[in-house]
């Protein structure tokens, strides 16, 4: 599956945020890559303004292009907001679920588990981490899967309550979709009505 694999530090100083984690370069320079990044940038325009807002969701999600406007495709379609339909799609995409469930401590590392199978929805094992989760559904560890250390560690310690669409059960190691979440319970820092105010110009 195609997904970004370069400099993550890069990507993170460029919009002065830890879109991908904790980022111990952007820590240290809080400043955008390159020559002359220390120094004032010239003011973006309205387009550049709103492609970095596509730009900055798309790397935070690690969704590539085609699959990130196919998915606004479908959230225009539907009735509601159109930006909010937007992140609840991407927030229900399983590699997104099991970060939230605190199986993983990123999403690259969440899409690492479920390509490798060690996940499963409803008690079947999926592998496609664009699979979309839908209400109602269990998402947990492989049994074969719960005693691996990296999946103990990133559990240790986590609070499941930071996310009240999600219904955390221990006994399986997984949890359960109880509803797309709502606008205000995401905590992306990304602005999504400039994404539709970009995709309603092409």
């Amino acid at each position: 599956m195609a997904r970004y694999t370069g400099p993550k530090s890069r990507i993170a100083r460029k919009f002065g945020e830890p879109i991908f984690g904790e980022d111990k370069v952007l820590a240290r320079r809080n400043f955008p890559p390159g020559q002359h990044g220390n120094n004032k940038r010239r003011k973006l325009s309205e387009y550049g303004i709103q492609l970095k807002e596509k730009q900055k969701a798309k790397y935070t999600y690690g969704v590539l292009e085609k699959q990130f406007r196919n998915l606004f495709k479908k959230a225009a379609r539907k009735e509601g907001i159109t930006g909010e339909l937007l992140l609840q799609m991407l927030e229900c995409r399983l590699d997104n679920v099991v970060y939230r469930l605190g199986i993983a401590r990123t999403r690259a590392a969440a899409r690492q588990l479920v390509l490798h199978r060690h996940i499963t929805v409803d008690g079947a094992v999926v592998n496609i981490a664009s699979y979309a989760v839908k209400p109602g559904e269990v998402v947990a560890v492989r049994e074969k899967s719960k005693s691996l250390e990296v999946i103990e560690d990133s559990l240790a310690g986590f609070n499941h309550s930071k996310y009240p669409w999600i219904e955390w059960d221990e006994s399986v190691k997984g949890g359960k979709l109880l509803h797309a979440p709502q606008r205000e319970d995401i905590p992306e820092n990304i602005k999504e009505q400039l994404i539709v105010e970009l995709y309603s110009k092409q």
